[in-house]
């Protein structure tokens, strides 16, 4: 399996987790609503910044991104927050817009989301 490459790196900045409840909610009459689980793994999301270093770097994920991956295919990436390789895949295939840190795009950046079965 692919994994995430090397030189990206997970930047804290901008980063967040949620967990799709994945419950099916009834609403009753009377009292309070029922609920029930609906799957047994839920989809996780973390919202990351991926950090490039070079432009080469940025092209090279790129190149990763359409031909290793073929931009919707799962890969291993260690968790940034818990530190355990989990298979993940970026929502809607969607890698986001590159971002220029500095104007010869020697540092960039994008906003992705990733998903997994928790």
């Amino acid at each position: 399996m692919a994994a995430l490459p090397s030189y990206v790196t997970v930047l804290f900045d901008g980063y967040g987790e949620t967990i799709s409840p994945a419950v099916e909610r009834s609403e009753m009459e009377r009292g309070m609503a029922k609920q029930v689980v609906l799957n047994t793994r839920p989809v996780a999301e973390i919202n990351a910044r991926l950090l490039f270093k070079s432009e080469a770097d940025a092209a090279s994920f790129e190149t990763w991104y359409m031909d290793d991956i073929g931009r919707i295919d799962f890969f291993d990436v260690v968790h940034p927050r818990t530190g355990a390789t989990i298979s993940a895949r970026f929502k809607g295939g969607d890698i986001g817009r590159l971002i220029p840190m500095i104007p010869d795009f020697s540092w960039s950046q994008r906003d992705v989301v990733l998903e997994y079965l928790r």
